[in-house]
């Protein structure tokens, strides 16, 4: 069977992607920042039509045509955007691999014949693409640069056995090499690719590089180039159809338990564990409603995930009744097999996992948050603020040393009378009489931060055990004028 690729490229991809969700009447381009300057980085038809050109400074493009519609491009979105249509390709053929930024290759090898031929093929392509909006040109050879280069050159088919004839008239840069090398080739009167078919190949490498030499042995097939495709990630995701519409909450929750169980064994089958959940449902007059919610781990437990998502079920509004429902995965990370039952620790974890999944998303995860701890003596540093679902437990510091309080604030001035450490004092309007107390733990600033709180210089913390009942952290300023007045208390001990 002889190898048949499809190549097609989307001038204008980036440019089509954003004037689906956002028409605009007249020129238009997409820009993007370089350096200090804003340049063209795709354009719609009436802008090039313009004279615009992709790579022009905005402000050059801006005085030639001043009434050019512009945003800001999205590079993410755009290579989303082609990923979403190289899957959608595979209706083609088997394996279809992304050819730069903005062309899939696809190896349609014995597939022809099942559209009537490779015109009717490219035809139908076509056809669905200007339906869904997006510009596109494309080209079948039996090499990948053949169809690459008559792919960004008009288009068309190259019937086997006639590639140095269909392509020998296009420039040499079709033959995917560097500007320099098309530019160098072009100064000693090289400028087609029908110019290099006869030449020998050692004087071609020695003065202009191996690379230019491989890529036309590609392009003619006397070397071989594969069609790397991409290996498919999974996808997360079930549905079901009902025979006659719901509306009770009940109803919902127990196809939403059937969805959960297949979608956990999915993901149990690829050892992965849900980070967020998707539940959309249908409604009969052709309505929608969804359902979101995160969770504070990976996990892949129905019954916990179900739970979460009783509030949110609740809520729908299920109008004439609901006839789909589609549960997905959208976000998922890795998650070993646990062992059924498991250990009292797993069950401890597993419940604050469920109580920080239902308070972020009642409140939001990045409002649920932990303390975790921090190289530095100082209490006010030495911990941080980290959202809980997305920073683990971690132990303190193993350093030794005096015990910390549980409960810090900022320093709250206290009366003393006299004694170091004080014998009596009053904070908060309340009077206490010391009856034990431990220290005295001097602490430096760090004078590597200009913090207005230390300012006062070396601090020395004792341990004060209360004759009330309350076990505080006070501490003086020994370079304090009247040090043995200045008295803060800054925690309390359990």
């Amino acid at each position: 069977m002889a190898r048949r690729l499809l190549s097609i490229w989307f001038p204008r991809l980036a440019s089509d992607i954003s004037l689906r969700s956002r028409p605009v009447d007249g020129p238009f381009a997409l820009t993007h920042r370089s350096g200090n300057a804003d340049h063209l980085h795709c354009l719609n038809t009436a802008a090039s039509a313009m004279g615009l050109s992709r790579g022009m400074a905005l402000a050059d493009a801006r005085a030639i045509c001043p009434d050019l519609a512009t945003r800001p491009s999205d590079l993410a979105r755009e290579a989303a955007a082609l990923g979403t249509l190289r899957r959608w390709a595979n209706r083609y053929a088997p394996m279809v691999a992304r050819d730069g930024v903005d062309g899939l290759m696809a190896d349609i090898s014995g597939v022809p014949h099942l559209y009537g031929g490779e015109a009717a093929l490219r035809d139908d392509l076509h056809a669905r693409l200007e339906r869904a909006g997006l510009t596109a040109a494309s080209a079948i050879a039996g090499t990948r640069g053949a169809a690459h280069a008559l792919a960004r050159h008009g288009g068309g088919i190259l019937a086997e056995g006639r590639i140095a004839d269909g392509i020998g008239s296009l420039p040499v840069s079709a033959l995917r090499i560097d500007p320099d090398t098309a530019e160098a080739l072009a100064r000693v009167g090289l400028s087609r690719i029908a110019d290099l078919i006869g030449l020998p190949r050692a004087p071609l490498a020695r003065r202009f590089g191996p690379g230019l030499v491989m890529r036309l042995d590609q392009t003619l097939g006397v070397q071989s180039e594969p069609v790397a495709a991409e290996a498919e990630a999974p996808h997360f995701g079930v549905r079901m159809t009902l025979p006659e519409p719901i509306g009770l909450q009940s109803d919902v929750m127990a196809g939403l338990a059937r969805l959960l169980d297949r979608l956990c064994a999915s993901l149990a089958l690829h050892q992965r564990g849900a980070r967020r959940l998707r539940l959309e449902l249908r409604r009969v007059d052709s309505g929608a409603a969804q359902v979101e919610i995160g969770l504070a781990r990976p996990m892949r437990d129905p019954a916990r995930m179900a739970a979460l998502f009783a509030r949110g079920v609740e809520e729908i509004d299920a109008g004439f009744g609901i006839d789909a429902l589609r549960l997905s995965a959208p976000l998922t990370e890795p998650l070993a097999p646990e062992q059924i039952g498991g250990s009292p620790a797993l069950h401890q974890d597993d419940a604050l996992a469920d109580l920080l999944s239902s308070l972020g998303n009642r409140i939001g995860f990045d409002r649920v948050q932990r303390l975790l701890p921090a190289d530095s003596l100082i209490p006010e540093r030495s911990y941080l603020l980290a959202p809980a679902a997305y920073a683990g437990a971690e132990p303190g510091p193993s350093r030794a040393g005096p015990a910390r309080p549980i409960t810090l604030f900022p320093p709250e001035p206290a009366t003393v009378t006299a004694g170091t450490p004080p014998a009596s004092f009053r904070w908060r309007r309340m009077r206490f009489t010391t009856l034990r107390a431990t220290g005295p733990e001097r602490i430096a600033p760090e004078w590597w931060f200009d913090d207005p709180a230390w300012r006062s210089g070396l601090r020395d913390y004792w341990r004060i055990e209360t004759r009330e009942g309350p076990r505080l952290w006070l501490f003086a300023t020994p370079q304090a004028p009247d040090a043995g007045r200045n008295w803060y208390v800054q925690g309390e001990f359990a």
